[in-house]
């Protein structure tokens, strides 16, 4: 069992070299062009060339502040919101289906609407990340909420525990590992939101930096700003997983053993 979780740390990198292998040989055995796809030896220096440029910091940290503004937005009114529904019933069967409705909303229909509400700054981008990230928190906080077993509630009730009480000792920390989970998720989208608005109506950020160099016929620094963005969204993600192994170091899902091991 120990080479087995030894082999499981170099499964991601060796699956990433068999990549940059396969996609290096796609390219030189079929002739494929370098406008169409670069391959990986020029789309890393364009990502070198990219990291060290003098206006990169100022782009990538404008997608970072939108991301992380959106997504404190959306943690702050889908946790409200999703604790409320989930103690409230006739709220939740009341409000449900217009949230729904706010979801399944093509979210890139929405960005005109927001730029000509909020203008082509940072504003309007977080808008849409906040928009993006809001539903699988509130969801999972609402799911979370809702889960908390009979037993326990019993148990609070006979202790004359008040509805605050309740909450803070028990039913918040039973929907963490839910919320936790929703976080996940809301962060990777957030990242996606802020670069959507920055791609529609925008002048700064990671996402005009992909458009221009599309406009440029730079593939391959488009490659590298893909790539950016791909590590700063992985990044944050690791950082709520990371959170996550912090705040819930007692639930499955951190202290996960192998059935033999159990």
């Amino acid at each position: 069992m120990k080479i087995l979780r030894r082999l499981g740390w170099l499964t991601a990198p060796l699956i990433f070299i068999a990549f940059l292998v396969g996609w290096k040989l796609y390219v030189e055995l079929f002739g494929v062009s370098r406008f169409i796809l670069p391959p990986p030896e020029q789309v890393g220096r364009a990502f070198i060339e990219l990291v060290l440029g003098k206006t990169t910091g100022m782009h990538a940290g404008i997608t970072l502040y939108e991301t992380v503004m959106g997504f404190l937005f959306a943690l702050l009114f889908g946790v409200s919101l999703g604790a409320i529904l989930g103690k409230v019933p006739w709220l939740e069967r009341a409000l449900m289906p217009f949230v729904v409705a706010l979801q399944v909303v093509p979210k890139v229909a929405l960005v005109p609407l927001f730029i000509l509400w909020f203008g082509f700054g940072p504003g309007s981008k977080v808008i849409v990340a906040a928009v993006l990230a809001f539903f699988p928190i509130f969801t999972n906080t609402l799911l979370g909420v809702k889960s908390v077993d009979h037993g326990h509630r019993d148990v609070m009730e006979s202790l004359n525990a008040g509805r605050f009480k309740t909450f803070w000792l028990l039913e918040f920390p039973s929907a963490l590992p839910y919320l936790l989970a929703g976080m996940e998720v809301g962060i990777v989208l957030a990242v996606i939101g802020a670069v959507v608005g920055e791609y529609l109506g925008g002048s700064e950020g990671l996402g005009h930096l992909a458009v221009a160099t599309l406009n440029a016929f730079q593939v391959d620094a488009l490659f590298a700003v893909i790539l950016l963005l791909t590590v700063m969204g992985f990044g944050l993600w690791l950082l709520v997983v990371l959170l996550r192994r912090a705040v819930i170091p007692w639930h499955d899902s951190v202290v996960y053993r192998a059935p033999s091991e159990a």
